[in-house]
């Protein structure tokens, strides 16, 4: 039996759709083909960034690394997420008959508006998810003025 990844909306259907079937995925093999060392990285963990008067967060799934692995650091008010996806050792006689998990470092960074507090940041890891708070300076956030009236 010849191993391959089987989507779901794929039917049995005629030799025409088997042959259709084949192409793609040769296609899929040939265009996703990327040789090591061209490029920084592998893989880059997804980010969310969300933000609201009191605070920024940021979100990065990064399954599958420990936390000791992860460094997030903050200078110039750019936010740096950096780690290492560790290859798991090899068994000898063991082969792989498919496989699209990435290893590698990665490092993302995102610059951020004036007017937060760096002192007052906090990082929490919980099932592959990195979340980084970022506070604003009170004394930034907007306050309403009172007009005297004379």
């Amino acid at each position: 039996m010849k191993w391959g990844l089987t989507h779901r909306n794929e039917k049995s259907g005629t030799s025409v759709d088997s042959l259709q079937r084949d192409l793609d995925r040769v296609f899929d093999q040939f265009f996703s083909f990327r040789p090591t060392g061209l490029f920084d990285s592998d893989w880059l963990p997804q980010l969310d960034v969300q933000e609201d008067a009191k605070a920024i967060t940021v979100k990065a799934e990064i399954p599958g690394i420990d936390e000791k692995d992860l460094d997030v650091t903050l200078e110039n008010n750019v936010l740096t997420i950096a780690g290492e996806k560790k290859l798991e050792k090899e068994e000898k006689d063991k082969r792989y008959t498919i496989s699209e998990r990435r290893f590698g470092s990665f490092s993302r960074s995102i610059s951020l508006p004036e007017g937060v507090s760096p002192d007052r940041i906090k990082a929490a890891f919980k099932n592959g998810v990195l979340s980084v708070t970022i506070p604003r300076d009170e004394s930034a956030q907007p306050r309403k003025i009172t007009i005297d009236v004379h």
